[in-house]
């Protein structure tokens, strides 16, 4: 009798329909009436930070080897770097300063490094960290927007 009771219930949960997506607000998740923030509102949110980054690796305020300033290093690291999809390895025993430098590989290219407190240096992309972050905000946008927008054509858009 009360396995029959048993597989009663069991039944009845089975046969249940399901809650509607939109009236489930757990873990404080927006509910699905909230609208998606657009294309132009991300690009806003991002824009000043890809910017300056560029302008750090593209203006003369540094050269090859130039630690950034305080203000800039800041910015780079609560910003950036922290978004990174391994910034804890990147990050290692600590940031001492983050530098200007040639990409390793691609002796044309002008990437940043982290200078760890051991005195190792680690060298990181702005734009995997830009990525990163994009997935982990935006998820149900962020293929399109990459694909879209994080582009070499984007990376190189005039001003």
């Amino acid at each position: 009798m009360a396995l029959a009771a048993v597989l009663s219930r069991a039944a009845a949960r089975l046969l249940r329909p399901p809650l509607p997506l939109r009236t489930r607000h757990l873990c404080a998740l927006p509910s699905s009436s909230s609208p998606a923030p657009s294309e132009a509102e991300i690009l806003a949110e991002i824009d000043p930070i890809v910017d300056l980054v560029k302008d750090i690796l593209h203006s003369a305020r540094y050269g090859d080897g130039a630690f950034l300033s305080p203000d800039d290093q800041k910015a780079v690291v609560e910003k950036v770097l922290v978004h990174h999809p391994t910034s804890e390895d990147k990050i290692g025993c600590g940031v001492d300063a983050i530098m200007v430098g040639k990409h390793p590989d691609f002796r044309k290219s002008r990437c940043l490094f982290i200078v760890r407190t051991n005195g190792e240096t680690e060298d990181f992309s702005y734009r995997k960290c830009i990525k990163e972050y994009i997935k982990q905000k935006y998820p149900s946008q962020a293929d399109d927007f990459i694909q879209n927008h994080l582009t070499w054509q984007f990376t190189r858009r005039p001003k």
